[in-house]
């Protein structure tokens, strides 16, 4: 019997449909064998190649030097795809390893230091990689600096070069530590904003823009004394590094009009007369330098050389035998959870922890580079390390650019507290913010009325004037805080709240000032904390595992690819949706970006405050930085 035309029709449906299905399976198939061979060359594509003999180490720094990459690689990725703001870091860690294994390298015999792209890093950081420009240099291996220009962060690492060259057009800016900072109690007051301040420290300063038209007479001293403090120090370093008489980088600044007047405006030859460099050439005149000294590449175009990037591919740290655990703490001091590259008392706690429990880590290293923020999370973080020395693992802290405030609270429970002599710490002090607008809703005509049924109803309600009985409980609050703290400190530092509170009272020292003042056991590197928390483990051959969030499966996948093909993809990808790559402007306000940016930060900063979490949360924070 013949089939009805209904029966071809399902027939010719069915078979389109399997077809369908069986090219859709194939083509899927084809794409993630293809992803699978792409990893696979990742991965294995024949390993890294031998180097030649004379072969010359580019270490061009670009990006910001930083104790831990923030974020993760999925947000680095998809921030590259929107066009965000994506700034380059580079870790402190990767920089060291790949000047300590070159220096040992029989066939590197040379380093180029290129600096231009460098854009930050704080000054203990700095004089980090410095020390280790000077180890590869006790190898016997000169290290070459140029930049079309230095300013003086710079410059602080190429001064440390065998040799410094700069572009014929360049300079060096030196220009002293210190800046200007805004204060906004006029601006408020039109505004109708009330700040209520709650502090303990009379050098507590970090909401007196908010309160204040200029700076305290405390705050002043303060101030004047940490950086006059820093830039000793950074001269010094200078000087010695570059052979130069003491007081010659002051000299030169002060004297700086005449002498760009002698040399008919040329800042070249100013900054070569100056002896700060040994003399000005083009890049392409270094590359000809290097060629005579080194072996020509296979192309016979320049020197044999190899990047930062590849040479760190190279080095392939231990994975087994007794280890000391780093967790870096670097950021401001959040409550809860927080990515890499930042503080939060329960994740930082959380990292603390797991290297407690890991039993091939016998010692335990807080590498801190924070300014604080909640006094709350501070006191978890230091619970946690405190937990840690009584389980019978040594604890040490190594202080980075800044511990203070929050940053010395989370340092506190360690074996051995060790600074930098240009670390920014201390600031033991405690405030609380609670901004208030009742003045601004009755320019609007705006009323708030209601019957809670106590005072404490909607007492930080910031459309009522402040109840003084709630800034008596906040003030409360905020002293025992204090006295907490100092008598945390005081047991730590094997003395009396009386001594600490002598020292206390919010006010910032640099590593040397707080050495002088007991408040950090001795000054030295981060290399000098690692030894130490060996030592104090009795432990010889040891390796250092740096505790880490735990990755996802889609950031192994992006960190499986690498940076550079991540970056390539994400730019692809962003071409191909027209994604158009843009600089942040500034308010519109008629001021330049820059200085419109600084003004919405730290109003920013106070609605934040305000908004977020409790607005009378008690705060540990320093509003400092390294400069």
């Amino acid at each position: 019997m013949s089939k009805s035309p209904f029966s071809w029709l399902r027939s010719g449906f069915v078979w389109f449909w399997h077809a369908l299905d069986t090219g859709r399976r194939t083509v899927l198939n084809l794409l993630f064998l293809l992803v699978l061979i792409v990893l696979a060359i990742a991965i294995f594509g024949g390993g890294a190649k031998s180097l030649g003999p004379k072969t010359t180490l580019v270490l061009n720094l670009k990006g910001h030097l930083v104790e831990q990459a923030s974020g993760n690689a999925r947000e680095a990725l998809m921030n590259s795809v929107s066009g965000s703001d994506n700034r380059k870091t580079l870790q402190l860690r990767d920089v060291l390893s790949v000047l300590d294994a070159a220096a040992k390298d029989a066939n590197i015999t040379a380093a180029v230091l290129l600096t231009d792209e460098m854009d930050g890093g704080g000054q203990a950081i700095l004089r980090e990689v410095a020390a280790a420009l000077d180890r590869f240099k006790a190898s016997g291996k000169p290290v070459v600096a140029w930049g079309s220009s230095y300013d003086q962060r710079q410059y602080l690492l190429a001064a440390h070069a065998s040799e410094v060259y700069v572009h014929p057009m360049g300079m060096v800016m030196l220009e002293g530590f210190g800046r200007y900072r805004n204060y906004y109690r006029d601006a408020l007051d039109k505004l109708g904003v009330t700040v209520n301040l709650m502090r303990v420290g009379t050098y507590k300063s970090f909401a007196e823009p908010f309160i204040a038209n200029g700076p305290s007479d405390a705050a002043a001293e303060a101030e004047a004394y940490l950086n006059n403090g820093l830039w000793s120090d950074y001269t010094a370093e200078v000087e010695k590094a570059r052979k130069l008489e003491q007081g010659a980088v002051m000299k030169t600044i002060n004297d700086l009009p005449a002498l760009v007047a002698q040399q008919q405006g040329d800042l070249a030859k100013v900054t070569l007369e100056a002896k700060l460099v040994d003399g000005l050439k083009t890049r392409d005149e270094v590359r000809a330098m290097m060629v005579k000294r080194g072996a020509p590449d296979a192309a016979g175009k320049s020197f044999r050389q190899i990047g930062f990037d590849d040479y760190l591919a190279r080095i392939h740290p231990k994975l087994t035998g007794d280890a000391v655990g780093v967790v870096v703490a670097q950021g401001e001091i959040s409550d809860g959870t927080a990515s890499a590259g930042s503080i939060g008392g329960d994740s930082t706690s959380k990292l603390i922890r797991a290297a407690r429990e890991d039993d091939s880590i016998k010692a335990v290293v807080l590498r801190v580079d924070s300014p604080g923020g909640s006094a709350f999370a501070s006191e978890v973080i230091r619970r946690e390390l405190e937990l840690t020395r009584a389980a019978g693992k040594p604890v040490v802290v190594s202080m980075g650019n800044v511990a203070a405030s929050g940053g010395y609270w989370i340092s506190m429970a360690a074996d051995e507290v060790i600074a930098a002599p240009t670390t920014i710490t201390g600031s033991i002090g405690v405030f609380a913010i609670l901004p208030t607008a009742d003045e601004v809703i009755d320019k609007l005509g705006i009323h708030t009325a209601g019957k809670p049924t106590t005072w404490l109803g909607d007492a930080t309600n910031p459309l009522r004037p402040l109840d003084p009985r709630f800034g008596q409980v906040i003030q409360g609050s905020i002293n025992h805080i204090y006295a907490d703290f100092i008598g945390r400190a005081a047991k730590a530092r094997k003395t009396t709240p009386e001594k600490i509170d002598a020292v206390a009272q919010g006010r910032v020292w640099t590593g040397q000032q707080a050495k002088e003042r007991g408040l950090v056991d001795r000054l030295g590197t981060y290399g000098d904390a690692l030894k130490a928390a060996a030592s104090r483990a009795k432990l010889e051959d040891y390796r250092v595992v740096y505790m880490e969030p735990e990755v996802s499966k889609v950031d192994r996948i992006i960190g499986l690819l690498g940076g550079s093909a991540a970056q390539a993809v994400a730019q692809s990808m962003a071409q191909s949706l027209g994604v158009q790559w843009k600089l942040g402007v500034g308010l519109n306000t008629g001021l330049p970006a820059t200085a419109a940016n600084g003004i919405a930060q730290d109003l920013g900063w106070l609605a934040e405050l305000t908004a977020a979490h409790k607005p009378f949360t008690a705060v540990t924070h320093c509003l400092c930085e390294s400069p």
